[in-house]
């Protein structure tokens, strides 16, 4: 793939990371460590006690059900209160919900509605915690570099997917899924107490406006009034939900028909996290100009997870899909969140990733809910075969925007984090070509999705979200469609 021109391939050498990027990268590495290996279990828990494709996917909506609902309140609440503290109550709530689903699934006999409903208490928790992590992440880096230490942090967080997911996968085989669970739980206090020691002593206090329902219409106006967001989003909540319905429902299915269970997907998902890590290191070093086009032309990619489960094809050349559809989603995860810190302002960080993610995984809970009865209706097979098209025809729509196309990449004289900028202004115009293009080599759950989902980013990953594309630093309890963030 010959990628849009770039202004450099690597420029000066970043600054050395601040506590808060430290401490926030150390906790995202954990709770993915154990959220990779908690969303196969989720899956085999629910299989293992006799359910079908219908129950698996009642249960991933249940967690993507308030998610949604809750996600704009979230985004508001982020923005008027200490960030860390809204992360760390959610982490707790998070904590709580996985150690009694583990605990449930080791006690014999879970019931649907009981897994429906703990998973959607850690969808709640999940948030609260999305939009603030994201604003968090995104006020802790500044200036120039900001790029680049995105990249370095998506490196490190989806290192530990790729682990979290090959481990996941084999000790669901050996030990059980109600154990895999409890390790989660765990994972999300250790991260929780991580996030209780990040400073905000040295950030202006945020002044709370005009109430709970001016901020979301303040928000609103921010997210409506750029074209390229809003239409990437609408974008992406097509792209969130077939890609989530294809690997947090059928993905396991097609694992347990034909690829030999639970330890052979852990396998693929882990192949995910590589492509991921691979993607993440190129943006290390490679600075595309043109953003938003680099980032949309690597999201075709995303289709061939779903056309290899439809064939299906054998296990080895399914991870390699995914690898390659790991790297090159991560290339539009690095280059979202990096936009996004260009064109908004820190203030409303919050409140537009809100908006962002509840676009991004509005139709996951839908998608997920009728996966099961559109397999009893046309096939599996047809199925994946239409997820594989929906991702091709909206990414080659969204590309008909011409915001899409021509917002660029500040040069060091005009970059910061959207302060300058208002609705509708894409960043630098483009004046002439850009001389110094080079070729990048693509190398790929749900929801808070899709590796690079825009507010799934790490929802979706193969967004059946073990990893996500979402470019912001969420999190996913077991049950998520591998988002971007």
């Amino acid at each position: 793939m010959t990628a849009p021109d770039s202004d450099a391939v690597a420029g000066p050498r970043a600054a050395r990371p601040g506590r808060n990027y430290t401490l926030l990268t150390a906790a995202t590495v954990i709770t993915n460590l154990g959220s990779n290996g908690a969303l196969i279990a989720a899956a085999f828990a629910v299989l293992g006690e006799g359910g079908d494709s219908s129950d698996v996917g009642l249960v991933a909506a249940a967690r993507t059900l308030p998610l949604v609902v809750f996600l704009l309140v979230g985004g508001a609440v982020a923005d008027r209160l200490p960030r860390h503290r809204v992360m760390v109550a959610a982490n707790t709530l998070n904590c709580l919900s996985q150690a009694a689903f583990g605990v449930l699934v080791l006690a014999g006999e879970p019931r649907v509605w009981q897994m429906m409903l703990l998973t959607a208490l850690g969808g709640t928790g999940q948030a609260f915690f999305s939009p603030a992590s994201e604003g968090m992440l995104m006020a802790s880096v500044s200036g120039e570099q900001a790029g680049r230490a995105f990249a370095l942090y998506r490196i490190a967080v989806n290192g530990a997917g790729i682990g979290g997911a090959a481990l996941g996968g084999a000790l669901v085989a050996a030990i059980g899924p109600g154990w895999v669970l409890v390790v989660d739980a765990g994972c999300f206090a250790l991260a929780g107490s991580l996030r209780s020691l990040l400073d905000l002593s040295h950030m202006a206090p945020r002044e709370p406006g005009g109430g709970m329902l001016a901020d979301l219409r303040d928000g609103w106006r921010e997210f409506i009034g750029r074209p390229w967001l809003w239409s990437i989003v609408a974008q992406f909540s097509v792209v969130v939900a077939v890609v989530g319905a294809a690997e947090s429902v059928y993905g396991p299915l097609v694992a347990r028909d034909r690829l030999g269970g639970p330890g052979p997907w852990g396998l693929a998902l882990g192949a995910f996290g590589a492509g991921t890590v691979c993607g993440a290191l190129l943006m290390v070093r490679w600075r595309p100009r043109r953003l938003l086009l680099a980032g949309t032309l690597c999201v075709f990619p995303l289709a061939l997870p779903s056309a290899a489960l439809a064939l299906p094809v054998p296990v080895e050349a399914l991870c390699a899909v995914m690898l390659v559809s790991g790297a090159t989603i991560e290339v539009f995860g690095v280059s979202w969140i990096t936009t996004m810190h260009q064109e908004i302002p820190e203030e409303k960080f919050s409140r537009v990733s809100a908006y962002d993610w509840l676009g991004s995984i509005g139709m996951l809970p839908v998608a997920t809910a009728l996966a099961g009865p559109a397999e009893q209706a046309v096939g599996r097979t047809a199925a994946l075969w239409g997820c594989a098209a929906l991702v091709v025809l909206v990414t080659a729509a969204v590309l008909l925007v011409p915001d899409v196309r021509r917002l660029t990449r500040r040069t060091s004289g005009t970059a910061g984090s959207g302060t300058d900028a208002g609705p509708g202004t894409p960043g630098t115009p483009e004046t002439a070509p850009d001389p110094a293009g080079i070729v990048g080599t693509a190398g790929i759950a749900g929801s808070a999705a899709v590796a690079g989902s825009p507010g799934a980013a790490e929802a979706t990953g193969v967004s059946g979200t073990a990893p996500s594309a979402a470019p912001g630093p969420a999190e996913a309890p077991a049950g998520t469609p591998i988002t971007p963030s």
